[in-house]
């Protein structure tokens, strides 16, 4: 039987429970009134009045700014989604690979994009794609897409190869003994059950590929964030122009996320197999089992104690 750690330690008695109560209502009072002194502040510095959220009634404000950034930042999304994924499913395999080169160049390009930060990649495409098109206007889009494309690629590379490693070792035998070559085994057995391993992950890492869009800022690509400091600056009201592009990036995050779950959930009907709901702490995993391992006497044991009674 499985334990977790709670297992292991008494539940809390009356005083600590009342002393755990006392705590989080402190808590509770310490936020509201951080809430409250923020909402206080801003109203003494006129965020509150009317003539600066009337502007956001009018069409304009939406058909000039926010829906062409919303789209901007859709658009730039979805393109980096796609070639992420295919990039990070090339270099999973890569790490996969019996052939030592393979794995080496694999692991090498992994590391290297992962250990650069994204707006870095963001600038020097940015400048390559400048100096390299014939319409230079295009250069701060196809910045951000190779960015986030490179940056994420190299995370759900380490997804694919984590999400295989941690599979049994048996569904890799299974297949050897069925006469199938390691790169079928691979792509038939393995890769379908590691990518249903790691989907909620994946699907995490959709949710920051659109967040991380807003990074095209720095390199003037149009898209929610630029739109919503430019309105700002028109009618002198960044912080509910940056108030109102955060509630559509929450909007927008949260029917990303409902999307890709619909989609895990069908793909799990297809193939029969099941998606962890949250990923455990290889740590804390390790940590469980050897605390299982002191405390449950193994059967033999067991069996010699009983015989010797």
């Amino acid at each position: 039987m499985s334990r977790t750690i709670s297992d292991f330690f008494d539940e809390p008695g009356p005083i600590a429970r009342r002393r755990t109560n006392i705590v989080t209502a402190v808590g509770v009072v310490i936020f509201i009134g951080v809430i409250a002194w923020i909402g206080y502040m801003l109203a003494d510095k006129g965020q509150f009045a009317a003539e600066k959220w009337t502007p956001f009634l009018e069409v304009s404000t939406w058909t000039t700014y926010f829906v062409p950034g919303i789209l901007g930042t859709l658009k730039a999304a979805a393109l980096a989604i796609i070639f992420s994924n295919a990039l990070g499913l090339i270099l999973g395999i890569m790490r996969l690979a019996q052939s030592t080169f393979i794995r080496i160049v694999g692991g090498t390009l992994v590391e290297f994009f992962r250990a650069v930060p994204v707006l870095v990649l963001m600038l020097f495409f940015y400048f390559m794609f400048a100096a390299a098109l014939d319409n230079p206007a295009d250069a701060p889009f196809w910045g951000v897409v190779c960015g986030l494309t490179m940056y994420n690629g190299a995370v759900i590379a380490e997804l694919v190869a984590s999400g295989v490693k941690s599979l049994p070792a048996g569904q890799s035998e299974a297949g050897l003994a069925l006469g199938m070559t390691s790169g079928r085994t691979l792509a038939s057995i393995l890769l379908p059950q590691g990518l249903i391993a790691m989907m909620p992950s994946m699907v995490a890492q959709l949710v920051v590929i659109l967040k991380d869009t807003a990074l095209g800022y720095t390199i003037t690509y149009f898209e929610l964030l630029n739109r919503a400091k430019t309105f700002g600056s028109a009618y002198q009201n960044y912080l509910p122009a940056l108030f109102v592009a955060a509630v559509m990036f929450i909007i927008v995050n949260i029917i990303l996320g409902q999307l890709a779950r619909i989609l895990s959930t069908k793909l799990e009907s297809a193939t029969g197999l099941t998606a962890p709901e949250q990923q455990g702490d290889p740590e804390e995993d390790l940590a469980l089992s050897e605390m299982n391992a002191d405390i449950t006497p193994p059967m033999k044991d067991l069996s010699a104690a009983k015989a010797a009674h």
